[in-house]
């Protein structure tokens, strides 16, 4: 009832999930989560990441300016954690089918973020999709114990995988 897909490339992982995310709404499946989008910040190559949640559509801000020369995290741990209240908020709402969810990163690895949503939807029996970011596989694989499906980083493959999920 778990899976996940890593990629090296800058925002390949967000552009399939969005892509996974939509062909399911397409489809009528009702999904929960959210979907990373980066846009970019006109006078500076750094971007501005923000956190589409999947039910209700709502953008939350999850980086901080940390000055033009900064080099630490821009994560902004309290914009992350709206997010997951609100993805919390819409599942609690709705029954979602799947849920989808754009990455098991530091807040993960730690404890926090999304750990607790996939948690309960697992409980639940709701499938999960996460990206996992290459440099946090180890901190996945001891938080789901190993028991969860690599999958191909394309959409044909993680759709394939939840219509088998979530197949009468």
């Amino acid at each position: 009832m778990l899976a996940y897909i890593s990629a090296q490339g800058h925002g390949e992982i967000d552009a399939i999930l969005r892509n996974v995310a939509s062909a399911l709404r397409d489809q009528g499946v009702a999904i929960a989560g959210a979907v990373q989008v980066n846009t970019d910040h006109a006078d500076t190559q750094i971007c501005h990441m923000d956190l589409q949640t999947l039910s209700s559509g709502t953008l939350w801000r999850i980086s901080q300016s940390l000055g033009p020369f900064a080099r630490g995290c821009r994560l902004d741990p309290d914009g992350l954690e709206r997010a997951v209240a609100q993805v919390e908020a819409d599942m609690a709402s709705h029954a979602p089918s799947v849920l989808i969810i754009n990455k098991f990163g530091k807040q993960e690895a730690d404890g926090r973020g999304f750990r607790g949503v996939i948690a309960g939807a697992l409980e639940n029996g709701i499938p999960v999709v996460v990206g996992v970011n290459p440099a946090k596989r180890r901190e996945f694989d001891a938080y789901c114990e190993g028991l969860a499906v690599p999958l191909e980083a394309n959409a044909g493959a993680v759709l394939d995988w939840i219509i088998m999920q979530i197949a009468p």
